[in-house]
């Protein structure tokens, strides 16, 4: 007999508490189970995974930063401890003293596959840019040859959208052209993080596993985790390096921060942007656009 047919049966469901589809905690004291950097940590891991099962020859960019140091510490979480791809930095020969001792120790500790691939002389670069942007520049030739003797079809790059203007502009995999160039009218959707993973022929992909991230996640992130970190970030005589590059073309900022709690007490504080000790930044303003379409990081 159906069950619904029967008088006492119907009684019995009618008078049944009802029971919510919903997984809502019933005690809204509960902590998520996962927080902020939590989230950024799993989409990371993901985008790089992604990127290592679907090209064929991956490098990571290298470029010694808080940024690209935070990128290879989720290369060995996304790979279970050691990353399966070269580390390459790309070298312009003018780093600061700190940037290169901090190279040579965690190359080995980390045990990374480290490609140095040399810059061309200045001469070699494009005169009609400013100075600094022109020496920023041997960067883009240094990896165009990189490119041309290791024939990799992807690049994981540490670059993030809030770091600067056109940098907002870019995709998670953004495909360059045969010579590296960026065409910054011709980028892919990435709905539901759908992503494009599918080169030109002879071209590469550019991939940003931390392109969602802000400075102050990566600030956070690097305490928790406890990723070391190069000196020069943490104020001495008053000053501070917020951004790393070439030792004639970067400059520290204003800051007491001696430690990473107070560095993002002085970042919710400032309205100084991050690259304020860029020379590049200060220059034309279309110099770094001219430097991102010709596949500059």
């Amino acid at each position: 007999m159906d069950v619904l047919t029967n008088e006492s049966a119907r009684d019995r469901l009618r008078q049944a508490p009802l029971v919510q589809a919903s997984s809502v905690p019933q005690n809204p004291s509960v902590p998520p189970s996962m927080d902020h950097l939590d989230q950024l940590e799993a989409q990371s891991i993901y985008i790089l995974r992604e990127a290592f099962a679907r090209l064929k020859k991956l490098a990571l960019l290298w470029s010694l930063g808080k940024d690209s140091n935070v990128m290879i510490w989720l290369a060995r979480k996304a790979f279970f401890g050691r990353v399966p791809f070269p580390a390459m930095h790309v070298d312009t020969g003018k780093k600061f003293a700190e940037m290169y001792a901090f190279r040579d120790r965690y190359s080995k500790e980390w045990d990374l596959d480290l490609r140095v691939e040399p810059c061309p002389p200045i001469d070699a670069v494009d005169p009609t840019l400013p100075p600094a942007a022109r020496s920023a520049a041997r960067k883009t030739e240094g990896l165009k040859l990189a490119l041309a003797k290791d024939g990799f079809d992807g690049l994981i790059a540490g670059i993030r959208r809030d770091e600067e203007a056109t940098r907002a502009k870019e995709r998670v995999f953004s495909p360059r052209g045969l010579e590296g160039e960026w065409d910054v009218r011709d980028q892919p959707p990435e709905f539901w993080d759908q992503f494009n993973a599918s080169p030109p022929p002879g071209a590469h992909l550019r991939i940003h596993p931390i392109l969602h991230w802000t400075e102050a996640d990566i600030w956070a992130y690097t305490k928790r985790e406890n990723i070391p970190i190069i000196p020069l970030y943490i104020a001495r005589d008053g000053k501070r390096y917020r951004s790393l590059g070439d030792q004639d073309i970067t400059n520290p900022v204003a800051s007491t921060a001696s430690n990473i709690d107070e560095i993002l007490a002085e970042l919710d504080a400032t309205k100084v942007p991050e690259r304020a000790g860029r020379a590049l930044d200060h220059e034309t303003e279309d110099a770094f656009e001219r430097l991102r379409v010709a596949g500059y990081l």
